[in-house]
């Protein structure tokens, strides 16, 4: 047998067809390889443009809708006997929500307000006691001119008499000079009883104006004790601090609150995303990127925001108990880092108020990062 194949043979096996004519594999057609290396092409310029794309956003699904729930809470206790209906609507800051029925605070004020109406009567009657006192001192003031100045001639006659007799002994007899001597220190006396009388006139103007002063005291303390009660008024009267909307109540009218106990709750309408990164997520994220946003409970709707802040450390770290790492079971897991989201609210944005949206949602922020 000859197994010499004539020139220009292939060596490459046939596949034969209905007629017994070998056909060639479509391996060996141009076409094939023509077709395969632009697909193979296409795919790699493909994901070369998903991957330049795609590593320009980061992105997490654990993340929420985060806010500073505001609870309500009575500071005194007492009976409620008006509670607005406002269960998931809207209030302003400011609006009534309950009011506690008034007993002592009010009979407190009245008596307060008693105690200042008594302090300001006090107050007048120490002032007219120190008008007094001052007439009386001037009065005295007065009538001590009068023995001062008798004492000051006497002073000055005794002293005349004293001057001649030392000059001539016979010019002045003893009996003058003892008389003029007398009435001297009878004038001085007089004198002094005249002073004393009016240091002692400003005495009483000294204690009539401690007296006044006592009784302003009185009225500041009065005063402060109706403020006192006026405030425990107010206490009675539950408003709401900030705008939002009221979740969570759980009284009606007719129960009886105690003072701290929770209420009710406000939801303000300042909210914001907390997205828990990744902490190999962070290299290329920065403070004011934006953000899209979007909420599990409406996925057809694209909020906007921006990077807000990063929290400056991971949160096992603050944990009730962190982890002890020095223990010797250490396993390195990737930490995840809250970074804060706020909502972005304009004419080309989603307004998130006008949407039910809460604390506690599920969102997926997506952060451009280049």
């Amino acid at each position: 047998m000859n197994d010499d194949k004539p020139a220009g043979t292939d060596d490459a096996p046939r596949e034969e067809n209905g007629d017994g004519e070998k056909k060639t594999p479509i391996f060996r057609k141009p076409m094939f390889w023509i077709v395969t290396i632009a697909a193979a092409a296409v795919l790699a310029v493909g994901g070369a443009v998903y991957y330049l794309h795609l590593r320009q956003y980061e992105s997490t699904d654990d993340a929420f809708v985060d806010a500073h729930i505001v609870r309500i809470a009575p500071e005194v206790s007492g009976t409620l006997i008006e509670v607005a209906d406002l269960d998931n609507r809207h209030v302003r800051a400011g609006q009534l929500l309950a009011v506690i029925k008034p007993s002592g605070p009010q009979a407190r004020l009245a008596e307060a307000q008693a105690g200042i109406d008594q302090a300001m009567a006090q107050y007048s009657q120490a002032q007219a006691q120190v008008a007094a006192a001052i007439a009386t001192r001037d009065q005295t003031q007065s009538q001590s001119l009068a023995p001062v100045a008798v004492a000051i001639k006497a002073a000055q006659d005794l002293a005349r008499y004293e001057s001649l007799a030392k000059i001539d002994r016979s010019a002045v007899a003893s009996t003058q000079l003892d008389q003029a001597r007398a009435n001297a220190r009878s004038t001085a006396g007089q004198a002094a009883a005249a002073r004393r009388q009016v240091s002692s006139a400003d005495a009483q103007i000294a204690v009539a104006r401690k007296a006044a002063d006592a009784a302003i005291a009185m009225i500041a303390a009065r005063r402060a004790q109706a403020d006192q009660a006026r405030s425990t008024l107010n206490d009675l009267r539950l408003t709401a601090p900030v705008s939002g909307q009221v979740v969570n109540r759980s009284i009606n009218v007719g129960s009886y609150v105690a003072p701290g106990t929770q209420v009710m709750a406000i939801v303000p309408d300042q909210m914001w995303v907390t997205a828990n990164f990744k902490e190999t997520q962070l290299k290329n994220m920065r403070i004011g990127q934006e953000v899209a946003i979007k909420v599990d409970a409406f996925p057809d709707v694209e909020f906007r925001g921006r990077v807000d802040s990063i929290q400056r450390g991971a949160g096992q770290a603050f944990a009730l108990l962190p982890p002890q790492n020095a223990t010797g079971n250490f396993v390195k897991v990737v930490q995840r880092v809250p970074v804060r989201i706020t909502f972005l609210i304009g004419r080309d944005y989603p307004d998130p108020r006008n949407y039910p949206i809460g604390p506690g949602m599920s969102v997926v922020p997506t952060v451009k990062v280049r």
